[in-house]
């Protein structure tokens, strides 16, 4: 079975940007997804707070995750770490399809200590200077609850009209959305997917190893 998982959070992109991706990744790859999560309600909470997300993870086993990136897991490197554990532990195979790389129970360390690395160093980074929305990332919208039911009907060929009325909403308001999301335009260009070496080599080259202080003469 093939899951998807999408968490919202204010420092990052947002979901309609993850279901884009996601969405992307599937069609090119011709998968199709049983099973998806979309988390409104865990941004900025620990893992031990995140009920609903917990339940969904301890659900899967043998099973195949798609998620856009690292963080959506989690923005805490301790809740990765024990979310990679565990997940592994019950021969989950997690694709990360920002950085193009699958991850299991047979993956080279270096590779799963790369990806964590990733995340450190960003939020290391964005600590200096202070963490805000990334550029060309949008604010959240009413329409973004019924992402998933927009693009599905945009599949199927239905037009803005068509979809405002089954909303329920104005047809002016749902078309900028369309719009400014590019809901229209899921290519399967946004994504790649690298080879199991390369994904090894692209990782080790993104580690950063400690170095010393500098001491003045």
């Amino acid at each position: 079975m093939t899951v998807s998982y999408l968490r919202a959070d204010k420092d990052f992109d947002n979901i309609y940007e993850q279901l884009k991706f996601v969405n992307a990744y599937k069609e090119k790859l011709m998968i199709t997804i049983t099973n998806e999560m979309v988390d409104h309600l865990s941004q900025g909470k620990r893992l031990s707070e995140r009920d609903s997300a917990v339940e969904f993870f301890r659900s899967l086993k043998d099973d195949t995750l798609l998620v856009y990136d690292v963080w959506v897991l989690s923005t805490n490197i301790e809740d990765i770490i024990q979310m990679f554990s565990c997940l592994l532990k019950n021969n989950i195979e997690i694709h990360f399809i920002k950085q193009g790389i699958k991850i299991n129970a047979q993956s080279d360390i270096m590779v799963v200590m790369g990806l964590i690395d990733q995340l450190r160093q960003w939020l290391q980074n964005e600590s200096k200077k202070g963490i805000g929305r990334p550029r060309g990332s949008k604010s959240p919208s009413k329409f973004d609850s019924a992402l998933e039911q927009i693009i599905e009907m945009l599949k199927e060929g239905s037009n803005v009209s068509e979809i405002s009325r089954a909303l329920g909403v104005s047809r002016s308001s749902l078309k900028d959305y369309i719009e400014s999301r590019e809901l229209k335009t899921l290519s399967s260009d946004l994504i790649h997917s690298n080879s199991n070496s390369d994904a090894r080599a692209l990782m080790i080259e993104t580690i950063q190893c400690p170095t010393p202080p500098y001491k003045g003469a």
